[in-house]
């Protein structure tokens, strides 16, 4: 059953809200309904069209069992498309984007290394019993300095599905190595940025704590949805055999 996108819903939530017409990016122009003041207003009728494309992709994705990254390092966003990428269990990106996140896989499978092995030593007593108090606060810090860059990602199996993004100008090194490693890119996509270089565009407001939050809804749906059918194929074959 696909994702019912409501435009109602688009339009309370404000992501028709562009940026000011002088900051606008010209291949934008396409998905622009008009100009309200200073300010563009995004076409809720293209929002809509990429989200039914954007939205069933998702679907196959994790239908397919692989993962979908979320990225988000924007201030005031960050917090939700962390708590939407947990609730799914979805690995992502919320801090700052460490250049070789997805291409330099030996630097990060050693920083994960650590961390997990640190963690794992921290809660089965180990550190306790061999180091001083002092010494075990210090590994502590250095637990949640690493959990801060690759928390994250610290459950991601290989290269995603796909990566989503939420801030097109603040996640670009996010999008580039995607796209060297030819991960499909969905983005909502403000009046600001460049649509050429995502796969599945989502126009729309990317500083609305609300619309951002609609849409991350319809996300975790649409990703639920083929999850949902992964298992119920797992489910299958454990009972054929």
């Amino acid at each position: 059953m696909a994702v019912d996108v409501n435009m109602k819903d688009l339009f309370e939530a404000g992501v028709h809200f562009g940026h000011k017409t002088s900051r606008w990016h010209p291949k934008m122009a396409k998905y622009i309904h008009s100009k309200r003041q200073d300010s563009h207003i995004i076409d809720l009728a293209k929002t809509v069209e990429g989200l039914d494309l954007a939205l069933p992709f998702l679907t196959k994705v994790a239908a397919s069992g692989k993962q979908i990254l979320f990225v988000g390092t924007k201030k005031h966003t960050k917090d939700i498309i962390r708590e939407a990428a947990v609730a799914i269990n979805q690995p992502y990106v919320t801090e700052r984007w460490l250049g070789g996140t997805l291409t330099n896989v030996t630097t990060m499978t050693k920083q994960i290394k650590k961390l997990k092995d640190l963690e794992k030593r921290m809660d089965s007593g180990d550190l306790e019993k061999r180091y001083s108090k002092l010494e075990v606060q210090r590994y502590q810090e250095e637990i949640d300095e690493l959990n801060l860059k690759y928390g994250g990602v610290k459950d991601l199996n290989g290269k995603p599905g796909a990566v989503l993004i939420v801030d097109v100008i603040g996640d670009m090194n996010a999008i580039k190595e995607a796209r060297t490693l030819g991960i499909p890119v969905i983005a909502v996509v403000d009046t600001n940025a460049d649509p050429s270089l995502i796969d599945y565009v989502i126009p729309g407001n990317d500083d609305a704590i609300k619309g951002v939050q609609l849409l991350l809804d319809y996300v975790s749906a649409a990703i639920c949805e083929g999850a949902g059918t992964k298992k119920v194929a797992d489910e299958v074959k454990t009972v054929e055999k």
